[in-house]
């Protein structure tokens, strides 16, 4: 949020040469970061940036250049409000009037530049006269009625786990699931994250629902443990799950992750493209589990899905920086194995952190061929299928138990349908109770978890007034006040001599009326 919201001032776009105590509006079309900055540097009094009603009728090379520049905007310390507001007629219309109007301003402010006439000891100025219509234009007085924005001290990460138990003794290994369902932007309420990170909630969802069906019956009950995790703070160093591992390994006596994890995989990214990339920390080494999932991976895609292009990624934990760069990378802190699978090949991507990460965005055939190489891979290491000598090209999730594409596409409608940044989720939201019962359908023990954040990892402070309602008044402009007060004092100037001629006049007539009645 903005420290500053409060907001009554005149609005003008970016071709007015004035900006300063001013509402600059851009249409992201026509958007640069120059511009911003120009407005920035002028002490606007707030920015409002046009979104169109469709991000995906914005050409590409638009879309990924606001991209690249919304981490500046998030960088950049000001406190000069900006706002973000999708267009409609009317607001194209008010738009357009003040690009008009400060247009004309500024050739005005051109045309007295060009007749300034410089001397070596003396400068003349000739008075120009605005054009006509800048005096009779509209103008627009933007004005927001909320109040001024306020720093939020207590904030609670709400997150949801849930489980399925093997089949077997007490110390079975377990698999952990774990995807973030936060999202993040530089305008939290436009915050949708369909690819970032609706699509790993909609693959981990769907992979409770196909192993609870193996669960259910004896004969394909796996003697391994699922625990799955819908994390919550994902986008804010990960909070969620480093007080959850908190909770398990330090304050507590038992836990499915204090005793025989396996690994972890963590789910992020998975909504488009043509290639799968497994992220680690460190390698794994032959003869693990983490080691078998990776062999399963590469078997499953060069067997079954030759298109997609599968490698894995070795990035060591840079403890130096603030952020971490993928959410394994808190379990691996804590000296668990873990990894992340995701369709990105760096976590530095653009789209992770951006409001253009919109529904239209995700590729439904790419994510369900994501969600089932997964599930493929899972299965193969769960039941140990290659040793057990089944081919490489089996596909196990066919007929009844295949991945169904209409629930992948309800449930990333359903999440991309609503902002779902960090700090709109608490623990009484309407996401979060129906996330809680969709999990409740398929998974044991569900329940959520309430952590107080720690706004020093990393150091941030969230503010509310997060949305606001803007009125746009009809004025008109300052010059035409002065206009107006011109034409009334000549007015009166002129009744004024009218009526000293009148007087004058009268007076003669008597004179001369008087002369005559004498005579």
């Amino acid at each position: 949020g903005t420290r500053s919201a409060v907001l009554n001032t005149e609005a003008r776009t970016v071709e007015a040469d004035v900006l300063s105590r001013r509402c600059v509006m851009m249409r992201l079309v026509d958007f640069s970061y120059e511009q911003y900055q120009k407005a920035l540097r002028q002490s606007a009094g707030a920015v409002v940036i046009i979104l169109p009603r469709s991000i995906s009728s914005v050409p590409q090379d638009v879309v990924r250049q606001f991209m690249e520049i919304e981490p500046e905007m998030l960088a950049m310390e000001t406190i000069v409000p900006v706002y973000f507001a999708v267009e409609d007629e009317e607001l194209l219309s008010i738009y357009e009037q003040t690009r008009a109007a400060s247009a004309s301003q500024g050739s005005a402010s051109a045309a007295e530049e060009k007749k300034g006439c410089n001397f070596p000891r003396c400068t003349l100025f000739f008075f120009v006269p605005p054009p006509p219509h800048t005096a009779t234009a509209n103008g627009f007085q933007m004005v927001t009625s909320g109040a001024q924005s306020k720093a939020i001290n207590d904030w609670l990460i709400p997150s949801v786990e849930g489980r399925l138990t093997g089949l077997g003794g007490e110390d079975l290994p377990t698999v952990v699931i774990v995807a973030h369902y936060d999202s993040f932007g530089v305008a939290p309420w436009l915050s949708h994250g369909a690819d970032s990170n609706g699509s790993g909630i909609s693959v981990l969802l769907e992979l409770a629902r196909l192993f609870s069906r193996l669960y259910t019956y004896r004969r394909t009950h796996a003697g391994y443990n699922l625990l799955f995790f819908a994390s919550g703070g994902g986008k804010f160093n990960y909070q969620g799950t480093k007080r959850w591992l908190e909770d398990n390994l330090d304050h507590t006596d038992s836990s499915l992750l204090q005793d025989n994890v396996a690994f972890v995989l963590c789910l992020d990214t998975l909504g488009r493209g043509n290639s799968l990339h497994l992220h680690v920390s460190k390698p794994p080494k032959e003869g693990t589990l983490q080691h078998a999932f990776l062999r399963e991976l590469e078997m499953v895609v060069a067997s079954q899905f030759p298109e997609v292009k599968f490698s894995m990624v070795h990035k060591k934990i840079n403890l130096a920086e603030d952020m971490l760069a993928w959410e394994h990378e808190r379990f691996a802190i804590r000296r668990l194995p873990a990894f992340t699978i995701s369709h990105l090949e760096s976590h530095r991507d653009s789209l992770r952190n951006s409001i253009m990460d919109r529904r239209a965005r995700i590729d439904t055939k790419a994510l369900t061929r994501n969600t089932r190489i997964i599930a493929e891979a899972l299965t193969r290491v769960i039941y140990n299928l290659t040793d057990k000598g089944a081919p490489a090209d089996l596909q196990i999730f066919t007929d009844q138990m295949q991945i169904q594409q209409e629930q992948l596409e309800s449930v990333m409608d359903w999440l991309s349908s609503q902002p779902r940044a960090a700090q709109l989720i608490d623990k009484d939201s309407t996401f979060l109770n129906t996330l809680e019962y969709y999990m409740g359908r398929y998974l044991k023990d569900v329940k959520q978890h309430h952590v107080k954040a720690d706004k020093r990892d990393p150091e941030f402070v969230f503010y509310d007034q997060l949305k606001q309602v803007m009125n746009a008044y009809r004025v008109k402009p300052a010059i035409f006040d002065l206009l107006l007060a011109v034409c009334i004092a000549a007015y009166l100037g002129v009744a004024y001599v009218a009526v000293q001629h009148f007087g004058l006049l009268y007076k003669m007539i008597q004179r001369l009326s008087l002369k005559t009645k004498q005579q």
